[in-house]
């Protein structure tokens, strides 16, 4: 189903980012920049968020320590830099 009509972005894609590289894509602006498109009207990105929680599982508030998912950027999403989030996609 398409999720974000102004890219045109489908549950699967953004599923797929979710799932996809080492970084853990943990909001709607980290799944833009791994598709390679940013937000538009911002419709989407509850939607989004909520299919980034289901896809994580448990690991979408806190990650346990042997969670493969564990980074030091888990408590702080805005933390990381931009570049970061794009080089694992």
């Amino acid at each position: 189903m398409i999720v974000c009509s102004c890219n045109v972005l489908s549950d699967h894609d953004v599923r797929s980012a979710v799932s996809s590289g080492g970084s853990l894509t943990r909001n709607a602006k980290q799944v833009y920049g791994c598709l390679g498109c940013s937000a538009e009207c911002g419709r989407c990105a509850r939607t989004i968020k909520a299919i980034i929680d289901e896809a994580l599982g448990p690991c979408a508030k806190a990650c346990c320590a042997g969670c493969p998912h564990n980074h030091a950027h888990a408590a702080n999403e805005d933390a990381e830099p931009a570049e970061f989030a794009l080089a694992a996609c």
